[in-house]
């Protein structure tokens, strides 16, 4: 009998049991390893093989590297020609090598070659392992053994298609990420398959198909919190196929270039992973207000109409949108002559300008054949096929696509949007459009028209040609459509981003609905054209839990839906929950029924409560903005990122986390007055201030109350929020004092951080930038029956001026014993007597009447006795 004695050897049965019941085609042999540093590397030969889909690669090169202590890169690619690959000027990839890699059986023959070869690091907990006959890899965990990833010795390489599997542990792998597409469950279920090709198909139309990004990432998180992430750094289309037990990658071209993320926290992952991939780019702090649009505002009256609407029922609104209608005719930078000319929409933009408002327009890639360049004056401008530029067909007609491989066209893209400018100032731009969209019907032209295994392209397998360019059409320095197609959405953010960069030498806002992996470099993202229905509200939050992982934060969902006629108790639920939302924007499709936020009086209500509570946690939410552009972290996360080593918070997707410590419950059903929440363990304070805290030694489901008005929100103890108050723009919030929250922990303990600059410097955080970051701790000591709780700031750095005239007027304490015989409060070592108050109410201590300088440091103590 037989004797499983360890993970691996369970790993290696799976991969086993995985090819016995998969087709087992093409087989290869390591001929020789060699090593040398950071990087172990070996010649594959390949012995066996299949006609399908095409001849086999017969011989490979692997190159294995240890890039930092917690990245390690496998790249496997055709030995005798070269091959597709993300172009470095497009995600350059810096290699960091760390020091005293040690490498096992190296620089040894086919001949003299063990049954497998070891690269591994003192500094790193990341293993990789090379299997020799057949050929397969693993990597493992150092410091447990527990094994990531573990392929079949099944490897198929050719032309056109290529396919790898790894075994996964059968219960013990909860993964998270892979798409874009709209799911009911934010944890990968069993037998899901992913498609990854961007298409132009309504988020409304079916569940579980390929939407307008492809990001090939995922995260693992095994039992007891330890997180990796993978991802596979491959533009082709591909399916990625989920079966519990085993992942297995089917792609079209390309090369496997696969990258691991040892973590061991998730926020870890997202740093390493966004370490590679590039940081989010910090968005502009307007940009975290409300916006409103609507596909379908007539003319500039019908947006002063609205923005009036907002004004005269005080609920904020940062920016007013415009949708393809202020067009002429559907072209870019263009203006309707009869509804939207310019001496009518330049003083409406200046109107909102004097009152800290912003105007935010559509731009879609195609330009109107006729108001190109002539052809003999467009060399490298757009997209070629057949030795010509390429015609489509969009809103404006039949148009060219820029080429934004091309140096050429992105300088062409910028002096467009620089001409535009100087007619209307427009203070963001919206990309979209861009998988790119095509409605025009196509001739083959090549054998990439046309792929021997055809991808699940919008869950029916159609052909890639649908509803884009065609992928025979050619790039700058004849890359082709088929291998670079994922690419467009990303490369058109990047010009666009770069050319209001050099336009304004402002921090630049702009939101692409097609993106690919380190699209958050340049763009946020919305998650497209969703439907008015109860489904969609809640299949939001797994869309937006699934952009933070792939390093793009500043990501929302059209409050109250984009078509289909929404109700009033639908969309005063989306805007509960899409307040929290890291964008937050409404936007209607032109035929259904006005929703704006003031339409019906209890969306109205529910909308100032929301937003209020929204322009409160500003300065909260703009800290997370510097922390996610510093370490990738996402603004919006699931609990398990705070608490991973809670396995019930691994499938909670009906909730989420603003930063660590600030719950969003939401009502996602109709007909609900109350809402079951997952509560970890630990203290939870109402936001609202509307029930008791909740005081939990191990994490359960709670029964809240669901008012018909607000959602319900908690901050975890242990935080302290900075606050301000509530305005009807971000500049005019700005300028109210600051208050801090504080929310113990039962140890009497929190922390937090406030994060401040103007809000459009183009770099955030930036070494000799003007910026102030101040640090927050609480602590809490008793000394018989004394108890002392002392908050203290210490400041980071403060070259941000208004900081050292910008105050805390009121400290508020969550937690405190209660209740005291009395109390006292010393504030920088001196008693607050008539200068301040102190008052006690639902259970919140506050200090208020202060005037601590945000730029200095301070300290109050709050001493009671019981």
């Amino acid at each position: 009998m037989t004797i499983i004695s360890s993970f691996a050897d369970l790993f290696t049965l799976l991969a086993i049991l995985i090819c016995l019941l998969h087709r087992c085609g093409a087989n290869y042999e390591v001929e020789s390893v060699a090593g040398s540093g950071n990087v172990l590397s070996a010649k594959l030969k390949l012995v066996g093989g299949t006609a399908e889909f095409g001849p086999d690669v017969k011989r490979l090169n692997l190159t294995a590297s240890l890039e930092t202590d917690n990245r390690l890169h496998v790249h496997i690619t055709d030995a005798d020609h070269s091959r597709w690959e993300v172009p470095q000027d497009v995600i350059p990839r810096p290699a960091l090598a760390p020091e005293d890699v040690l490498l096992h059986s190296s620089g040894l023959s086919n001949a003299s070659l063990p049954g497998n070869s070891t690269m591994s690091s003192a500094s790193s907990d990341l293993t990789f392992t090379i299997h020799t006959a057949p050929f397969r890899f693993t990597i493992s965990r150092r410091s447990t053994g527990d094994v990531l990833f573990d392929t079949s010795a099944t490897l198929v390489f050719k032309n056109r298609y290529l396919e790898v599997t790894s075994a996964l542990p059968a219960r013990g792998a909860s993964l998270y990420g892979l798409g874009e597409r709209t799911k009911r469950r934010f944890r990968l279920q069993q037998n899901d398959t992913f498609t990854i090709w961007n298409e132009d198909v309504g988020r409304a139309d079916i569940l579980d198909i390929n939407l307008y990004s492809s990001h090939p990432f995922y995260m693992d998180v095994r039992p007891g919190g330890a997180a990796h992430g993978v991802v596979l750094l491959n533009t082709n289309g591909m399916d990625i196929k989920y079966g519990g037990s085993y992942i297995t990658y089917k792609v079209i071209g390309g090369v496997l270039d696969f990258y691991f993320f040892a973590g061991p926290s998730p926020l870890a992952v997202v740093d390493q992973y966004t370490q590679l991939i590039g940081r989010p780019a910090p968005m502009p702090y307007w940009s975290f207000g409300f916006h409103q649009c609507r596909y379908g505002y007539k003319n500039v009256a019908d947006l002063e109409g609205v923005v009036a609407g907002y004004a005269k029922a005080k609920i904020p609104l940062e920016s007013i949108w415009s949708d393809i209608d202020y067009m002429d005719g559907g072209q870019d930078f263009t203006l309707d002559p009869i509804n939207f000319p310019a001496n009518l929409l330049r003083p409406f933009v200046d109107r909102l300008h004097n009152n800290s408002q912003k105007y935010v327009v559509i731009i879609d890639p195609a330009i109107k054949k006729e108001a190109a360049p002539p052809q003999n004056e467009s060399v490298g401008l757009f997209l070629q096929r057949n030795g010509t530029n390429y015609v489509g067909r969009v809103w404006p007609g039949e148009v060219y696509y820029p080429d934004f491989m091309s140096p050429n066209a992105a300088e062409y893209w910028a002096r467009k949007i620089s001409d535009f400018r100087r007619t209307i100032p427009a203070d963001g731009l919206w990309c979209d459009m861009n998988e790119p969209s095509n409605f025009k019907d196509w001739e083959p032209l090549n054998e990439y028209d046309d792929s021997p295994y055809r991808i699940n392209n919008t869950g029916i397998h159609r052909n890639l040609n649908n509803k884009t360019v065609p992928v025979s059409t050619v790039h700058f320095n004849g890359v082709s459509e088929y291998d670079a197609h994922n690419l467009y959405g990303l490369l058109e953010s990047r010009a666009t981003h770069d050319a209001l960069l050099k336009d304004t030498a402002r921090r630049p806002f702009v939101l692409s609905r097609a993106t690919f992996v380190s699209s958050g470099r340049y763009t946020a993202h919305w998650t497209g054209d969703n439907d008015g229905r109860w489904e969609q509200l809640a299949q939001s939050i797994n869309t937006i839990l699934n952009f933070g992982l792939f390093g793009i934060p500043m990501m929302g969902a059209d409050i109250c839906g984009f078509t289909g006629n929404t109700t009033q108790e639908l969309c005063s639920r989306w805007i509960q929950l899409g307040a929290f939302y890291p964008f937050a924007r409404a936007h209607a499709e032109k035929t259904t029924a006005r929703r704006e936020l003031y339409v019906w009086e209890s969306t109205a209500q529910s909308a100032r409560k929301a937003l209020g509570m929204r322009y409160r946690l500003l300065p909260y939410i703009y800290t997370l903005m510097y922390e996610a552009h510093t370490t990738g972290s996402p603004i919006a996360r699931p609990l398990f990122f705070s608490y991973p080593q809670d396995a019930n918070t691994y499938g909670v997707d009906r909730q989420f986390l603003l930063g660590r410590g600030v719950l969003v419950s939401p009502v996602l059903d109709p007909g609900t007055t109350t809402v079951d929440a997952y509560f970890p363990a630990g203290r939870w304070f109402s936001l609202h201030g509307r029930s008791p805290a909740i005081t939990l030694q191990t994490g359960k489901r709670v029964t809240l109350p669901a008012p018909a008005d607000s959602a319900n929100v908690h901050l975890a103890g242990g935080n302290i929020l900075p606050l301000q108050q509530p305005g009807l723009t971000t500049s005019a919030a700005r300028q109210s004092e600051f208050h801090l929250l504080v929310a113990l922990a039962e140890n009497g303990t929190a922390s937090g951080e406030l994060f401040l600059d103007d809000g459009e410097s183009p770099e955030m955080g930036g070494v000799g930038g003007n910026w102030t970051l101040v640090r927050f701790s609480c602590n809490t000591e008793d000394s018989k029956g004394i108890i002392t709780t002392t908050v203290s700031s210490h400041v980071v750095q403060n070259s941000y001026a208004p900081s050292r005239t910008l105050v805390i007027g009121k400290v508020a304490f969550m937690g405190l014993r209660s209740p005291p015989k009395g109390f006292t409060v010393y504030v920088n070592g001196a008693e607050l007597k008539a200068a301040g108050t102190k008052s006690r109410t639902n259970g919140v201590f506050s200090v208020s009447g202060l005037s601590l300088v945000i730029g200095q440091q301070f300290e109050v103590k709050v001493v009671t006795s019981h």
